[in-house]
């Protein structure tokens, strides 16, 4: 007859302070609530590993310089930033796209110039001009959201949409 009050090395009570994790891990998992994207996995790993110098793009070749507050030029390579919209600045439809275009370009000069950054694709490659579609991000968070945390971008919702 076995002794039933006789417990394993792994017996329940080793398991206890791991228990509630693995719990909330099969539960996320279960609901479809966990994700590993990689995003995340830049943040955890800090794997932002390109970087340039960037200026304003202006007459002459194009090899790292900012078009505007969605569009730069990488290593000569034209990449729009796929999660957001911004102003247009050449031209502009009214004023006061020309002031956010403006703010938005800068704003987004000063980021990409800020450290090492993470290019991520998307679904689809390139759009219909032949950019290719990129989520700027650095640490795991997309620099597009900054621009739309301070006024200066929107989310990208496919087509374009007036700013006056």
């Amino acid at each position: 007859m076995r002794n039933s009050t006789k417990r394993s090395s792994t017996g329940l009570s080793d398991l206890k302070p791991i228990l509630p994790l693995s719990l909330m891990l099969s539960a996320a998992t279960f609901w479809g609530v966990w994700t590993l994207s990689a995003v995340a996995t830049n943040a955890a790993t800090g794997s932002d590993t390109e970087s340039a110098a960037f200026s304003i793009c202006g007459q002459g070749p194009r090899t790292n310089c900012i078009v505007d507050g969605d569009t730069l030029y990488y290593q000569g390579v034209k990449i729009r930033i796929a999660d957001i919209d911004t102003p247009e600045t050449n031209p502009p439809r009214c004023a006061e796209e020309g002031r956010l275009g403006k703010a938005a370009t800068q704003r987004l000069l000063q980021l990409a110039n800020a450290g090492p950054f993470t290019l991520q694709t998307i679904d689809r490659d390139e759009d219909r001009y032949g950019r290719k579609l990129r989520v700027l991000t650095r640490g795991g968070q997309s620099l597009g959201k900054i621009l739309v945390d301070e006024g200066l971008a929107r989310w990208y919702q496919g087509g374009r949409r007036p700013w006056c």
